[in-house]
């Protein structure tokens, strides 16, 4: 038999189990066909650094569903694997070639500069492996996968051709959000808004051929907080209702500073009530006015270069997208190159000189950043890759609506269907050398040739060797590979049996804020790729676990920019304060926010972090992993949580203290002669179990952590250990051995029950109490049988039995605290007894006696007279009544209580003269006359109380 350290260790058994796990392939599907599968695919990590708090939080979740439906027997699958990470990838290894090589990407070609990629990613990939086994992650580590794997890459080759034979992807000049920095498109959850202090610029628009509005003016006004993109103005609009301006519409206005000549149109874009009730139209260079140029028809005049600087000239094209000639190209001379905020700048000093500056106020401003580059985010018309979504969604809506998928919680099916209903089409390509590349190829003319390889291309199209082929630079989104992520693990577009077992998948757990980037795009690809023998689309997923997002102490959300990101390891191993400090502010990509970073942490982390070892930290996640959408993490809770697991290890040692293998032979056919807190126990055990369950299928793991903690501490650890202390010392030899029984099947069913949320220490108390029990086998606790709620061993008789002495023992602690009475002074105790709770006191007095410090209990008749000094409590139906002769400063307690009435009092004269106040009455609201009444009764009746209890301290003799 294995032994167990005095005191509760995670770092010496954690990663030994670990190991002993992966080797021995506990990890991996069982194989057998003639059960059940379930399987759960990890939403992949970026391979750009660690695991935080977050991922921490979504693998628990996912450990704990499929340890669970392991124990369950069923053959079960968490497939792992990581993300290539487009942007945040190329980023950190051109920052580490500039640190170490003093060289950019410009320096490599690209084929070389991607062997860069792959060499940091071999050395950094292993961090977040070692991460997951060090949360405990049951994954089949043999099947990992890499979104930049070769079969996985194949796999998004083959997507991206079928979707283009079947005219669901094509090539467009549309607006992008575009990195001036990173000199890419991105997707909008790579953009962060700030609101921040800025001006909104009001200048006249002068009219021509003498045309003038309502109010004799020769101009109409029009407010920007960009003044730079007025050179690629190309009409000014007013909404057709607007009476000011209606006979303005169709007339034209004299664009300042470029002199070009644009309409005024009618459009509800235009709206009457805010600002001047005229909006300029900027359509290469802001999304809304994209749209109404779209509808006007209007030229779409680009002004920026690709790192937003001033054009020498500008492009024009038309809303197609072809080039125009609408208008001269030229630029002012002395914009060229200008950085557009400079430009900002310049073209306001120009325009106050022509006298065309209306007004300018200062304005709060929602401004587009991007989260790598810290930079502002231009709207920029480019030609990219789309995918047409509309008739994708169909079939991704049809499957929620229908229940074919499941969200949890279900208010995230509303947010789904509100952005699936008014989709746009999505911007699949990347202006990046690390990706999945464009499967596409041009000729000299720009004519496009799409193939899985470049022969296929030329083989569908009919090209000879004679025509060069150039391939696209680009790479696809990362999105778009991850949205194969649940089928292209599995090996697609082979129909193999590993496909067939596993496809699709039980449960997907994800966060909220990626349910359109990524969960929506998952079921629409795979409603399209995956059909059943009938041609009908198949689901990913049957079950969509949304979790809340984890914010710091202080509410706001973790990212390594603000440096409040936590690193699981340090919470599992500790980290000192300095070594804290270094981390959150090395490798920064805003280096000016060292300082700020480096103050927050030595507030918040003034010692560093402390060891807690991994099932603390794992249980605390579960208990937090409520239905909101925002969690703050709290340390005090992990603090909590960690002395939860030193309990449940006292709780284990004290069994092995307790019970000798030697002495006692617990074959299951053996009758034991169960005493009633033994019967309670079990019952309590039956009743977690039934809850832990139930909590478990509904995806509620908070309330099935909540429930093992109520019983492991409360029920198990601090009432039941205790009885059994009793029952060992002064019980008899039969009554010993029951409690023995019960102390040992509890606790091992107890441990089975708990290991899907915290696996260590478990499997380490259980490895120690096994050779103890008759008739196990197996060497690990993953593998045996989740328990299962038995109704034979529930006995409400014995719960009520347990629960009445309960309330005895803690009203008697409550006394002896209240009156601040020393714990081994003996109490003489008399009682009224209901009759139907005299077998309650009968079947249990010398444990009472003992556990409440008594001298005696004393029954007397309803009519009995009662000494002149008692103080009273009611136990269920019964009265317990302890005589406080010399146990009590009386003088103190009168002064005491004199001080709280006279508190109250003034309480309620202030209410009462509230009430009295005629004019209160009629002007205060309904409810809050109500709540002042409510409170003036809860004061009264505090104050009868007090009374009460004041009559009671008279009673008694001073000390």
């Amino acid at each position: 038999m294995n032994s167990m350290e005095k005191i509760y260790k995670p770092e010496l058994i954690e990663e030994t189990l670990y190991t002993n796990w992966e080797k021995k392939g506990y990890f991996k599907p069982h194989g057998d066909t003639s059960k059940d599968s379930f399987s759960i695919v990890i939403p992949p990590p970026n391979i750009t650094g660690t695991l935080h708090i977050g991922h921490a939080f979504q693998t628990t979740i996912m450990d704990t569903l499929i340890r669970y439906q392991r124990m369950k027997g069923k053959n079960t699958l968490w497939q792992v694997g990581t993300d290539h990470a487009g942007i945040a990838t190329q980023m950190i290894v051109e920052r580490k070639i500039a640190r170490e090589e003093n060289k950019n990407k410009y320096d490599f070609d690209r084929e070389d500069f991607i062997k860069k990629i792959w060499e940091w990613k071999k050395e950094s990939s292993s961090t977040i492996t070692e991460q997951l086994r060090r949360l405990g992650a049951s994954v089949d580590w043999d099947r990992e996968r890499f979104t930049m794997d070769k079969g996985f890459s194949e796999a998004t080759k083959e997507a991206f051709v079928r979707l283009y034979e079947d005219d669901l992807i094509y090539r467009g000049k549309r607006l992008v959000n575009w990195d001036p920095k990173l000199c890419t498109a991105i997707s909008d959850l790579e953009i962060e808004h700030k609101i921040q202090k800025g001006y909104m610029y009001y200048f006249r628009y002068p009219l021509i051929n003498r045309t003038m509005t309502k109010h004799s003016q020769n101009y109409v006004i029009v407010a920007t907080t960009r003044p730079e993109t007025i050179l690629g103005d190309t009409a000014v609009a007013v909404n057709p209702k607007d009476f000011r301006y209606k006979d303005l519409i169709g007339k034209k206005i004299l664009l300042p500073i470029t002199n070009r000549l644009i309409p005024i149109i009618a459009d509800d874009h235009a709206n009457m009530k805010k600002g001047t009730g005229c909006v300029k139209i900027t359509p290469a260079h802001d999304f809304d006015d994209y749209e109404v140029g779209q509808r006007h028809n209007l030229p779409i005049i680009n002004i920026l270069t690709l790192n937003a600087c001033i054009r020498t000239s500008s492009e024009i094209f038309t809303t197609d997208g072809k080039k125009s000639s609408v208008y001269n190209t030229e630029l002012p001379k002395q914009y060229h190159g200008m950085e557009r905020f400079s430009a900002r700048k310049a073209i306001v000093s120009e325009l106050k000189h022509l006298g065309l500056v209306d007004k300018i106020e200062q304005h709060d401003i929602t401004i587009p950043y991007g989260d790598r580059s810290a930079v502002v985010i231009e709207p920029r018309l480019t030609n990219q890759w789309y995918v047409r979504t509309k008739s994708l969604a169909k079939p991704a809506i049809k499957a929620v609506k229908n229940g074919q998928i499941r969200f949890f919680p279900k208010q995230y099916e509303n947010m789904y269907f509100s952005w699936m209903e008014k989709l746009q089409d999505w911007c699949i390509s990347r202006q990046l050398l690390w990706g999945h590349r464009i499967p596409a190829w041009y000729d000299s003319q720009g004519k496009v040739y799409v193939g899985r390889t470049e022969n296929e291309a030329r083989k569908k199209n009919n090209l000879n060797s004679s025509i060069i082929l150039q391939q696209d630079n680009d790479v696809l989104d990362t999105w778009f590979s991850s949205s194969l992520w649940i089928f292209a693990t599995q090996d697609w577009p082979q129909n193999t049996e590993n496909f067939r077992m596993f496809y699709p998948s039980n449960v997907l757990v994800s966060g909220f804020d990626i349910i359109f980037f990524w969960v929506a795009r998952m079921i629409m690809m795979s409603s399209y790729f995956i059909k059943d023998k009938n041609n009908n689309s198949q689901v990913p997923f049957k079950v969509v676990y949304m979790t809340g997002l984890i914010r710091d102490e202080n509410g706001q959300k973790m990212s390594k920019s603000k440096g409040n990101v936590l690193d699981p390891i340090d919470i599992i191993d500790g980290i000192s304060l300095e070594s804290l400090v270094s981390k959150r502010c090395d490798n920064l990509m805003q280096t000016k926010l060292e300082k700020k970073i480096e103050k927050n942490t030595r507030q918040t982390f003034r010692e560093g972090i402390t060891p807690y070892g991994t099932d603390a930290l794992r249980f605390t996640l579960a208990a937090i992993a409520n239905t909101g959408r925002d969690i703050h993490w709290d340390m005090n809770r992990l603090k909590g949580y960690r002395n939860f697991c030193n309990k449940l290890w006292n709780a284990g040692r004290f069994v092995l203290m307790n019970v000798k293998h030697k002495d006692y032979n617990f074959k299951k056919d053996k009758k034991f002669e169960y005493s009633l807190t033994d019967k309670w126990i079990q019952s309590q055990c039956e009743i977690t179990t039934k809850n832990f369950t139930s909590h478990i299928d509904n995806y509620r793991i908070d309330l099935a952590a909540n429930s093992l903690y109520e019983f492991i501490w409360n029920q198990f650890c601090d009432w039941y250990l205790e009885f059994i202390k009793f029952v060992l010392t002064k019980g008899q030899e039969r009554e010993k051995e029951a409690a023995r029984y019960t102390l040992i099947t509890v606790l091992e069913k107890t441990l089975r029950l708990t290991h899907p949320i915290m696996p260590y220490i478990t499997e380490s108390i259980w490895k120690n109490i096994k050779p103890l029990m008759y008739g196990i086998e197996g060497d690990t606790i993953m593998l045996q049988n989740f328990p299962q709620y038995e109704d034979s061993k529930y006995n409400q008789e014995a719960i009520n039995n347990t629960e009445w002495i309960k309330k005895f023992i803690i009203s008697i602690r409550n006394l002896r605290y209240k009156y601040k009475i020393l714990p081994n002074k003996k109490l003489h105790a008399i009682m009224k007894i209901n009759p139907g709770e005299k077998k309650y006191l009968e079947n249990n007095q010398n444990l009472l006696l003992s556990f409440s410090k008594l001298k005696k209990i004393e029954l007397i008749n309803e009519h009995d007279k009662l000494p002149p000094y008692v103080t009273t409590m009611l136990i269920g139906k019964s009265e317990l009544f302890i005589v406080m002769e010399n146990l009590t400063d009386k003088r103190k307690e009168l002064i005491e209580l004199n001080s709280k009435m006279e508190k109250i009092q003034i309480k309620i004269k202030h209410i009462e003269k509230k009430l009295d106040n005629t004019n209160f009455l009629s002007k205060a609201p309904k409810e809050i006359i109500i709540k002042e009444r409510k409170k003036l009764k809860h004061y009264e009746e505090t104050i009868i109380k007090l009374k009460e209890q004041k009559i009671v301290i008279n009673q008694i003799t001073t000390v």
